[in-house]
């Protein structure tokens, strides 16, 4: 007989990663993909070619609801003080960040440990400035965007455990 995971499993293993520290990376992955990218691979654990990784803005809990304000593409959400299996991570890149370059992926990886150097109080890492980058929780391919001074990126993505 098969064990399965219980909804009460379930948010627990939300709660634990709510707990702890997420980047988003993105990177340019590769051009040939053109403007429709394929699925990445589920056994991923890193991006074809980073450019660097900004730690979550902000990380709740959430829960389905067909008026809420949380839009995503699998669905709307809405915050919730308790604890559920979906979990809401907003990242706010900030103009300079990524400047000229074409994103194509991103991954949330949690457990990223800077580089000794790095100050604490540094939310964007460069490649370089990463001493592990932790490991990968999902990944998703888009439309490339291209990095211009003028935009700050906003990326909302809701997870179900």
């Amino acid at each position: 007989m098969a064990a399965i995971l219980t909804t009460s499993g379930r948010i627990g293993l939300a709660a634990s990663v709510k707990a702890r520290v997420a980047h988003l990376a993105w990177g340019i992955g590769n051009p040939a993909w053109g403007n429709t990218p394929p699925p990445p691979p589920v056994d991923a654990s890193t991006l074809v070619s980073e450019v660097g990784r900004r730690q979550a803005t902000s990380i709740d809990y959430c829960l389905p609801d067909n008026a809420g304000p949380i839009v995503v593409p699998d669905g709307r959400f809405v915050v919730t003080q308790t604890p559920t299996n979906h979990l809401y991570f907003r990242f706010f890149f900030e103009f300079e960040e990524g400047l000229g370059s074409v994103i194509r992926e991103q991954a949330i990886f949690l457990d990223t440990v800077k580089a000794p150097n790095v100050p604490a109080g540094k939310f964007y890492l460069a490649p370089s400035e990463v001493a592990d980058p932790g490991r990968m929780l999902v990944i998703q391919r888009s439309a490339p965007i291209v990095r211009e001074i003028t935009t700050r990126q906003l990326f909302e993505i809701v997870v179900t455990l």
